[in-house]
């Protein structure tokens, strides 16, 4: 037990905030490495807050995760190893540890350090579990164990040695969150574990984020990446990748804002790409995130209740961090900045990286700072940062670290009750806590004790008037330990909650899929439910009706496209559930009476259906649709699904995929609504008795395979993101967005067209000699940053070679050079301005 050196007098500091508001100190020609009370008079912190130091170097040396255990014991992942130096010298040595801080005397600082896990290399998760915790160390995730109760780990068992080994450690595997649903989820992952019976299992998920992870109230799934800053899941873990036939376009790495500025209070000289115009203002400060991390979600009520459900973003290199205030509008959630101009923290000293960050038992924000001249790792280090870096002298010295606790002026610390040592009953008491750290921690202990007693305690609280939170973990908990009832489970479905409902109906399709009669009432209740369903009860409806008989499956279905089928979601959502009967489905709705008339969703829905059937391949239901079409004259239907036929034929990897006993009579036809080119494509995928792909002259389009690929897949992320404003058809959409078919902006400069899905245009703009302008038109068309660059490649390559117009594919190398080119554009462009700004870049000097 000890207290660092370092902190004498840092007691009188910590109220530094208590008065008025302090002037932080100057940022200094150099960086100097500060002490923790002299860095404490850097911070700059929103009005009526405090930073509150909680533990420094000897204490802790370069931390970058930190947990709060059961008993608000505080662990700490140190990678010492990471870019020590400017030669990252000690990368592969066995330096890393594992540490357990403790508050003995209550009074906020911790003073006792217990080292759980030693020599490690380069260590980067943790997820506690039990007396223990999965750690990935050196490319390979272990299971790690105390089992005499000292607190140091006597037992490392591998249990995946592939988690994490996928090369430089800015895009490997990391993190890890208990997620509500009893699986841990990593941030750079494809990969969630969880624990049955004593033994690791490990699935497979959708990818997420770069660094950082973390979960809501609801247990939607946070992350971000360093370009842009915050990420969610709108929808629960591999529910939108169960249809191997569809590619969903939302739900997974929903972008909940696009506004990427920032605001430090010091220069930022030594970032990565500082030397690119518009990375820094006038005065040399960072404009736009570039090494976003680890969001952090208030769940707690110590804040004034504006901050519940606020994410805090953490930006290392612009030494900062930001708040952004949530919004949930049925479905989707937005996120916007509550005070532009000003951070929720910012500091004038350069070395202050905070790099990851966590809610405490106490509900203060605890934020580990690194404390390092050098965040970016030498492999993506630039000749510009090298030498601003030694310029700075920020390449030592390493091995430091802080941990701060932002509270609210005037919080008297206490101690944090010890929840390991309390009754189930009063565990499940817990789970009706107002904060969400003890609703998962209590779901946590529940879990793993498995004690009988609490299974009755909590299908009771299930039923009793609690809060949905509470409700929500009782039925998580009850998971976990393997006793889903279905009769709690159906009396759920009554709840006014439509939390609760949809958290049962996720329950009922695992004791569906093995029990006839559970499955025969569900399939009843969940007819009655789409009857009245709300969007968000709708969404959830649409996911699991993935376990009902076809027939029940296509009347909830119906029911919910019928309501909410203008949401791409909901679309995406209902594909999930339809693998293998979208035959049928087309089918069904083709012939629907309410189905006759043309509208731009049933449009879309029905063409997602057509270039699934294609995908699948399967030559009776292909034959069967391409019978169906051909009409003497085709309807607005027929044509639509011939058209997506020869769209996805594009995606399509092998030619002649699809083996028909006999040329199809619609493909002998000559008035088909096809160009050549378009007709072509589509025959590549065919070969019958007489014919085979190789036989077919080159298709004339502008687009090779790759182009071709990226064509498909824009068609339905433009279906998804843009056509709401531009139209199906590329024709526009009244008091919405101008044609596309025929742009000189859609055909011209690729960089342009790019830069105007990066950071959106405003004011009028010409299209084809008309000019176009508000109210005619939107006044502003939004940015798209937040999708990643293929999906912007993909929509801006389809747009370009579809409706008439021919030109060449855009790759995600040219948007990706694009976007880092053009960092620090933070606002839409004018026509005029952007026109300026292309002429510019044409007639700069070629390197």
């Amino acid at each position: 037990m000890y207290r660092s050196a370092l902190w004498t007098g840092a007691v009188g500091l910590l109220t530094l905030f208590s008065c008025k508001e302090p002037v932080p100190l100057p940022e200094t020609p150099d960086s100097p490495a500060r002490s923790p009370e002299e860095e404490l008079r850097t911070f700059q912190i929103e009005p009526g807050f405090e930073v509150q130091l909680v533990a420094a170097e000897p204490l802790v040396e370069a931390p970058v995760h930190i947990q709060f255990d059961a008993d608000g014991r505080l662990w700490v992942l140190e990678m010492r190893g990471y870019m020590n130096d400017m030669e990252g010298s000690e990368e592969k040595l066995p330096v890393g540890s594992v540490a357990i801080l403790e508050d003995t005397d209550g009074d906020g600082q911790m003073d006792k350090r217990t080292v759980y896990l030693d020599s490690l290399i380069m260590p980067r998760s943790l997820g506690l579990h039990k007396n223990g915790a999965l750690l990935a160390e050196n490319g390979v995730l272990w299971w790690t164990e105390d089992t005499d109760g000292d607190w140091i780990a006597d037992v490392k068992t591998l249990v995946d040695s592939t988690y994490s080994a996928n090369g430089l450690p800015e895009h490997t595997d990391n993190g890890f969150v208990r997620n509500a649903d009893n699986w841990y989820y990593s941030a750079k992952s494809r990969l969630r574990y969880r624990n049955v019976k004593g033994t690791w299992v490990r699935d497979s998920t959708e990818f997420r984020g770069q660094w950082g992870i973390t979960q809501d109230d609801k247990g939607r799934l946070i992350y971000n990446y360093n370009w842009s800053q915050l990420h969610g899941d709108l929808v629960p873990a591999n529910y939108l990748s169960r249809n191997k036939n569809h590619k969903p376009s939302t739900g997974i790495d929903h972008g909940y804002t696009i506004d990427r500025r920032v605001y430090p209070i010091r220069s930022n000289l030594a970032v990565n790409r500082g030397y690119v115009p518009g990375t820094l203002d006038s005065a040399n400060r960072l404009l736009e995130f570039t090494s976003a991390c680890s969001p952090v979600i208030y769940r707690s009520h110590l804040f004034p209740k504006e901050y519940h459900g606020n994410v805090f973003v953490m930006e290392n290199a612009g030494n900062l961090v930001k708040r952004n205030v949530v919004k949930e509008n049925g479905i989707l959630v937005e996120a916007f900045d509550p005070n532009p101009g000003r951070e929720f923290l910012a500091s004038t000293d350069e070395r202050f990286r905070p790099v990851h960050g966590t809610i405490g038992p106490d509900g203060g924000l605890y934020i580990v700072d690194m404390y390092q001249g050098i965040v970016q790792h030498g492999a993506y280090m630039t000749e510009y940062l090298r030498e601003k870096t030694l310029e700075r002298k920020l390449d030592s010295p390493g091995h430091m670290g802080r941990i701060w606790r932002v509270v609210p002026k005037g919080f008297d610390s206490q101690k944090s009750p010890k929840l390991s040592e309390k009754s189930v009953e009063e565990l499940v008491d817990f789970l009706s806590h107002s904060d969400g750290w003890y609703r998962d921690m209590a779901q946590r202990l529940l879990v793993e004790k498995a004690d009988p007693p609490s299974i009755s305690l909590l299908e009771n609280l299930v039923k009793s008037q609690v809060s949905e939170f509470a409700k929500f973990h009782a039925l998580w908990a009850l998971e976990g330990m393997g006793k889903m009832n279905p009769e709690v489970l159906f009396a759920a479905l009554m709840d006014p909650s439509d939390l609760v409902k949809s958290t049962a109906l996720r329950q009922l399709e695992a004791l569906a899929s093995s029990d006839r009669a559970v499955l025969e009432k569900l399939s009843q209740e969940m007819k009655r439910l789409s009857n009245s369903a709300s969007e968000v009860l709708g969404l959830q409806l649409a996911l699991s009706t993935y376990v009902l008989p076809e027939e029940s499956k296509t009347q909830v279905l119906k029911s919910v496209l019928e309501k909410y089928g203008r949401q791409a979601l909901i679309r995406d959502a209902v594909m999930s559930s339809v693998g293998g009967m979208e035959w049928n489905l087309l089918q069904t709705l083709m012939d629907d009476p309410n189905w006759q008339s043309q509208d731009a969703n049933r449009e879309i829905f029905l063409e997602m259906l057509a270039a699934s059937i294609l995908k699948k391949g399967d030559e009776v239901e292909i034959s069967s649709l391409l019978a169906k079409i051909d009409l003497p004259e085709l309807t607005w239907k027929e044509q639509l699904i011939l058209n997506a036929l020869a769209i996805k034929a594009g995606d399509i990897e092998e030619s002649g995929s699809v083996k028909l006993s006999s040329r199809p009579k619609l493909l002998s036809r000559t008035d088909l609504p096809l160009d050549e080119t378009r007709k072509t494509i589509l025959m590549r995928v065919f070969t019958w008795p007489g014919f085979k792909p190789a036989l077919v002259a080159n298709s004339g389009s502008a687009l090779d395979e790759n182009g071709l690929k990226l064509f498909a897949e824009g068609r339905q992320k433009y279906l998804a993101s843009c056509s709401g404003c531009h139209g199906n058809n590329g024709k526009g959409a009244a008091r919405m967005g101008p044609p596309l078919a025929g742009s000189e902006w859609v055909l011209g400069d690729e960089t342009r067209l790019s830069l105007i899905m990066l950071h959106g245009l405003e004011g009028p703009i010409e299209v084809a000699g008309k000019k176009y302008d508000a109210p005619e038109i939107l006044p502003v068309m939004p940015a798209h940053s937040t999708l990643d660059d293929r999906s912007i490649a993909a929509i801006l390559t389809y747009i370009r070679n579809e409706w008439g117009n021919q030109a060449p594919a855009v790759t995600g190398r040219t948007v990706g050079t694009v976007r880092v080119m053009n960092q620090g554009r933070v606002y839409p462009w004018s026509a005029a301005e952007l026109n300026a700004h292309i002429q510019k870049l044409d007639s700069a000097p070629k390197p």
